[in-house]
């Protein structure tokens, strides 16, 4: 890592001991590159990838085939990522005050992303997923990632891996902490900390295949992600850690291809009642589509205001006993976070709001009922 990726400066403008943030952005995507992770440019200032192209835009479509990228256009997120340093220099000299993604997948990486937001803890079979909580443990004082994976790690007889200083660390703005470990061969899939389905613990994220990280030393609008300790390079995924993952389920069933924007099992949203089980995957079909277009337009495509529509409508629907709430809310959810990685947050609190609201407004067949 360049030796100037320790200095944070606040701006763009050359400080008198360090490097502009224009210097550092256009170094750490050629470090990052060099070491054979795949880079593509996020929004100034943001955590998300820069905005499509005008076409793409207009004109949703897969990533796959865009004559975008082809032409060395940084469109459709972590599909644009590169290792190649003459359009690596092109991207960011053009653009200095692009932030640096890097996409999981491509660069063979699992990053164990931990958060630190206050919140009020979940249920005890959500805290650490497939293991269970007595009621007469005292959970007091459990309030963030840092200390449910800990938790984790004791269990196992194992340090934090918020404390490997074999590995590198990177601390988030937020005062989070994403753990870099090399995938070695394997097809890690991402998860997130708060989901039903595929988690590893509350507030403990996995960033892997379908995901990207921010590179240390890219500045945002709430500050500079910062490298702990000395370590420079990912460490080899814990053993330990690694029988976690499988057991959580963030290995793909041999026979089950890729995942899909919707995956299957979320196409299973059926009608409760009358109408056929076509007819409710039609109705389903129809409300995640906007949603799943905003995957293919980075920035501008009105992604909260969208997605709180489509909450909302199923609220609707549910409320009217025309779609299953949990089969209908989690297609919902999973096809958000496809669209947007790294929001689940976010997503979440927008998923919540929209159904609220929807289910006391019944959505029958020819409208709603106050």
């Amino acid at each position: 890592m360049p030796a100037d990726l320790r200095f944070s400066p606040s701006d763009s403008t050359r400080a008198a001991d360090g490097p502009s943030v224009a210097e550092l952005s256009l170094a750490t995507a050629r470090w990052c590159a060099r070491r054979g992770w795949p880079v593509h440019p996020l929004a100034k200032g943001r955590k998300t990838p820069a905005a499509n192209c005008p076409d793409c835009r207009r004109n949703p479509h897969p990533p796959a085939g865009c004559p975008c990228l082809q032409a060395g256009r940084w469109c459709h997120g972590f599909h644009a990522a590169t290792l190649d340093q003459d359009r690596i220099q092109q991207w960011w000299g053009a653009n200095p005050e692009f932030g640096i993604g890097v996409a999981c997948g491509l660069a063979g990486l699992v990053v164990i992303d931990v958060d630190a937001h206050p919140a009020e803890p979940p249920t005890r079979d959500r805290i650490l997923p497939g293991i269970p909580i007595a009621d007469h443990i005292d959970l007091t004082g459990l309030a963030n990632g840092f200390h449910t994976l800990a938790v984790l790690a004791a269990l196992r007889g194992q340090p934090s891996p918020a404390d490997d200083e074999s590995t590198m660390r990177v601390r988030t703005p937020s005062g989070g902490m994403h753990i870099w470990y090399r995938a070695d061969g394997r097809r890690w899939q991402s998860s997130v900390g708060s989901s039903p389905g595929r988690a590893l613990a509350w507030q403990v994220d996995v960033r892997a295949h379908g995901s990207y990280i921010i590179a240390p030393g890219t500045t945002t609008q709430h500050g500079t992600y910062t490298p702990v300790g000395e370590a420079r390079e990912p460490a080899a995924l814990p053993f330990w850690l690694a029988q976690e993952l499988e057991r959580t389920g963030h290995l793909p069933a041999s026979n089950i291809p890729a995942p899909r924007p919707v995956p299957a099992r979320a196409r299973q949203a059926v009608l409760a009642a009358g109408g056929g089980r076509d007819r409710g995957r039609d109705i389903l079909d129809a409300v995640l589509a906007p949603v799943q277009a905003c995957g293919q337009i980075a920035e501008g495509a009105g992604f909260s205001d969208v997605l709180n529509r489509a909450a909302y409508t199923i609220g609707g629907l549910v409320a009217a006993g025309r779609l299953l709430q949990d089969e209908a809310v989690q297609a919902l959810r999973d096809t958000a976070v496809a669209a947007r990685p790294g929001q689940e947050r976010r997503i979440e609190q927008i998923v919540h709001s929209g159904l609220t609201a929807g289910l006391k407004r019944p959505l029958y067949g020819r409208g709603r009922r106050p």
